[in-house]
């Protein structure tokens, strides 16, 4: 099997995995962690081009997980999280890994936080390295073994 076709596979399964735990991920902290690991993801290589911008309002708008929340509020969340990352990506991402760790304390919201990295992360068909490397270091922030997302 192709990456590609790998990785569209794994996005998808991690997509059906979040949407039956929907009624469990309803917490501020998750959705504060979501949005963090969102705009890890969309900053992972030091940029943030507008079709990451519009492949997270997709998901913001779209994620039967997400739509628990204020789709304006998720927005406002994520923008406010990648405003850090530009500004001073090294100290920004401190702030934003503080933000998923909110997530820690309730494992099955940990591993959807790191479903939705995965999910934001293969959208283009292509969970490139840098992308791969902030959702493992997620993994160490939540205390969740990468391997078991295939990190």
């Amino acid at each position: 099997m192709a990456l590609w076709d790998r990785i569209r596979e794994s996005a998808s399964t991690m997509q059906t995995q979040l949407t039956a735990k929907k009624n469990d991920l309803k917490s501020g902290a998750f959705r504060d962690a979501s949005m963090a690991m969102c705009a890890l993801v969309a900053a992972a290589d030091g940029t943030i081009d507008p079709a990451e911008r519009r492949r997270v309002a997709q998901l913001i708008s779209t994620n039967e997980v997400l739509q628990n929340f204020d789709a304006l509020d998720l927005q406002r969340r994520f923008d406010a999280n990648l405003d850090k990352l530009t500004a001073d990506f090294d100290f920004g991402k401190v702030s934003v890994l503080q933000e998923i760790a909110k997530a820690k304390k309730k494992p099955a919201e940990a591993r959807a936080v790191i479903q939705i990295g995965i999910v934001i992360g293969g959208a283009d068909g292509d969970f490139d390295k840098t992308e791969q490397a902030v959702v493992r270091e997620a993994c160490f922030t939540l205390d969740l073994p990468p391997h078991e997302f295939d990190l």
